[in-house]
């Protein structure tokens, strides 16, 4: 992904800031409501992008992918609504235990951008996407970069009316979301009243998107690496920050891992694997290296 991309990584400081003070507010009341899960994945499967970390002779690539990470980050339905016999068919091919979080259809966000008539699209996607049962985590919504605060009421009546079943994430990239404190406010009531997730953005370009405040106990990272040394640095800050809020109450922690070079994410990933199995008491498998990802920087 090379989202908030930058020629000179080096020059960013990118210290985590401080949590949002309502952070650990919502986390402490909702203290001990379920056990700790942590899901790590990349945004791909496909051999073209993770170059090297499949062993020579891998048949199916999703069934050894789910071998060696318990998530996947779905972006391919942002750019095409699967059938459902293509979600049953993921479903069979993974592992227990595995899960998928699909973004949303670029039709909702992208072109009918939250009005009524996204409303079948959404019905549909979803139906199809119920086929994966158990596997299906998080759907997260990411909204386009144009998309401003004036439209607000477009966004509270998707919260409002989306299905409270089904764990909903969203990502604002217009700065205004985050930079305009009336607005923020207001933003984070809405996703704290509906139980919706505040997708965190760690990316090199724009720090105005580390907002830090979550809005229930499930907290959606996505990092994006710059290819750069320091990728690991931050990292293990995220290892650091996730245990605090294991410590103040949070259930689920989804992070996905994404490189402007992609065959850098399941190195990366598995370096964030260790720390957390370490630091977080998981137990999480740690995925095994190809021979072309141990010089990536």
């Amino acid at each position: 992904m090379k989202f908030g991309s930058v020629d000179n990584p080096g020059n960013i400081d990118f210290t985590l800031p401080p949590d949002h003070p309502d952070t650990k507010r919502v986390l402490n009341s909702l203290k001990s409501k379920s056990e700790f899960n942590l899901f790590v994945g990349c945004a791909k499967w496909n051999r073209a992008d993770l170059k090297g970390f499949y062993p020579r002779g891998t048949k199916d690539e999703l069934e050894y992918y789910s071998t060696q990470f318990n998530s996947i980050e779905l972006n391919a339905t942002f750019y095409r609504i699967f059938p459902p016999e293509t979600f049953a068919k993921w479903y069979s091919k993974t592992t227990d235990g595995f899960k998928f979080f699909p973004k949303l259809n670029q039709e909702i966000s992208h072109w009918k951008r939250l009005t009524d008539e996204a409303k079948p699209v959404v019905e549909n996607y979803l139906y199809n996407a119920s086929n994966l049962k158990e596997k299906l985590g998080t759907i997260f919504l990411q909204m386009h970069n144009n998309f401003v605060p004036k439209d607000f009421e477009r966004v509270v009546n998707f919260v409002e009316n989306w299905p409270k079943e089904i764990p909903l994430a969203i990502e604002f990239r217009h700065t205004n979301w985050y930079n305009d404190k009336a607005v923020a406010e207001d933003l984070y009531q809405l996703l704290e009243e509906n139980n919706i997730s505040n997708v965190i953005v760690d990316t090199a370009g724009r720090r105005d998107l580390m907002h830090m405040r979550l809005t229930n106990d499930n907290a959606f990272i996505r990092y994006v690496g710059a290819n750069h040394q320091s990728d690991y640095d931050r990292l293990d800050d995220w290892v650091e920050r996730i245990a605090t809020w294991k410590e103040q109450g949070v259930g689920e922690v989804d992070f996905f891992v994404h490189q402007n070079i992609e065959k850098a994410s399941p190195l990366l990933s598995a370096h964030f694997i260790k720390n957390a199995n370490k630091t977080l008491g998981t137990n999480l498998t740690v995925p095994r290296m190809g021979k072309d990802t141990d010089t990536l920087f």
